[in-house]
């Protein structure tokens, strides 16, 4: 084989071919193709179970610079089916590295391409939505063209799909680690908490750190959990977690679950899909987005306060602001395109935003909420 033959193709479903150099695992894949802007965190990125049924385009040219990490996966297992970047995966170079990135990819299965022109890629997928895609490695460089083509045109796509109940935990375990800190690394929450039912429609690791540092005694239970069984454990608050698909097929099971929780009138918070099934639980309704939000330079405004806060973002569906019903204030909306980034009951300790507050990767301006949420506990137990 020639080493300048292109061992890798991404191909559209419109029969645009990107070809470049296959790194990770050989195969085949298909998938959503999206971009993220975000400058660090792919390792943070490919573990996000919101990713699931997407590859994912990175903007930034630097990825495999900082290796992998087991202290970094946002899951057991990379979610996201591949990854696209501009320039071959680097060695390492960071003290926190265990392995290289394209030999964590290798062995977790998934499959990369390098050498591409992300800026072109980027334009298109903005342009003319997210498209479906096939992404194929051979190491030999042989390519069936008009196959891969023909199963991207073929794939279903992420709409009416509920990708939930295959990213959630297969049954409910207890969580008590806190956030990252220089020198310790990972702490452990100790003592009396808040007793907090977490719904894993793909939860983040760092959002349960993040519920943990605030004080929350946090349960963690599948996505399928009826209201009947989040609050046989007596919980003081319910959390609904971020998550991949269509927001309205997963809301086939989650959506009369947290309406039983409204009536129990417990303090709610939600984050992404979470946000989205709250707002469908109240009477609202979601939409597909042209190419989404992915990224970790947001702006989002707070309508309440006035404030700008920058955010990390990862979704394809949005609630539409124009169907929330009376007695739900939208609170928080995005200054790139002015969709709906945040909700809450008025009167009732119940909100949720469609970025993620726990900043994993990304800024930290957000991490108020978490705060608000245990204050909503801690004057409710006061009550």
């Amino acid at each position: 084989m020639r080493s300048d033959r292109p061992t890798a193709c991404l191909a559209l479903a419109d029969g645009t071919l990107f070809y470049g150099k296959g790194f990770g695992a050989a195969g085949e894949t298909v998938a959503e193709l999206v971009f993220n802007t975000a400058m660090t965190g792919y390792q943070e990125i490919m573990t996000d179970p919101s990713y699931a049924g997407q590859v994912v385009t990175f903007t930034f040219p630097h990825v495999g610079n900082v290796g992998v990490t087991p202290e970094d996966d946002e899951a057991a297992e990379p979610v996201a089916a591949g990854m696209v970047v501009k320039w071959d995966p680097t060695e390492p170079s960071n003290w926190r590295a265990a392995e290289p990135l394209v030999d964590w990819l290798a062995r977790r299965g998934r499959i990369g391409i390098g050498g591409v022109d992300t800026r072109r890629l980027t334009r298109a997928i903005r342009q003319q939505g997210a498209p479906h895609v096939a992404l194929a490695h051979d190491p030999e460089g042989n390519f069936d063209i008009a196959a891969l083509v023909a199963r991207a045109r073929a794939w279903s796509g992420l709409v009416g799909l509920d990708l939930a109940k295959d990213v959630t935990c297969a049954q409910s375990y207890r969580w008590n680690e806190t956030r990252w800190a220089w020198p310790a690394g990972y702490g452990r929450r100790t003592g009396a908490g808040f007793k907090v039912v977490a719904l894993d429609y793909g939860a983040k690791r760092n959002i349960l750190r993040c519920l943990a540092s605030v004080g929350c005694d946090v349960t963690v239970v599948p996505a399928t959990a009826t209201a009947e069984e989040v609050l046989a454990h007596e919980p003081e608050g319910v959390f609904l977690s971020n998550g991949p698909g269509d927001p309205a097929a997963t809301g086939e099971y989650a959506v009369p679950m947290i309406q039983g929780i409204l009536e129990a009138r417990l303090p709610l918070f939600g984050i992404c899909l979470g946000h989205q099934m709250l707002a469908l639980a109240l009477g609202a309704k979601t939409v597909k987005m042209n190419h989404g939000h992915h990224g970790a330079n947001h702006p989002v405004k707070d309508m309440e306060t006035g404030k700008v806060e920058i955010t990390s973002m990862n979704h394809g569906f949005t609630v539409d602001s124009q169907t929330l019903p009376r007695g739900v204030k939208e609170t928080h909306v995005s200054l790139f395109d002015g969709s709906n980034c945040g909700i809450r009951m008025e009167g009732r300790p119940v909100f949720s935003v469609q970025y993620h507050p726990e900043a994993s990767p990304g800024p930290q301006d957000s991490f108020y909420l978490f705060e608000r949420f245990a204050e909503a506990m801690r004057t409710r137990r006061a009550a």
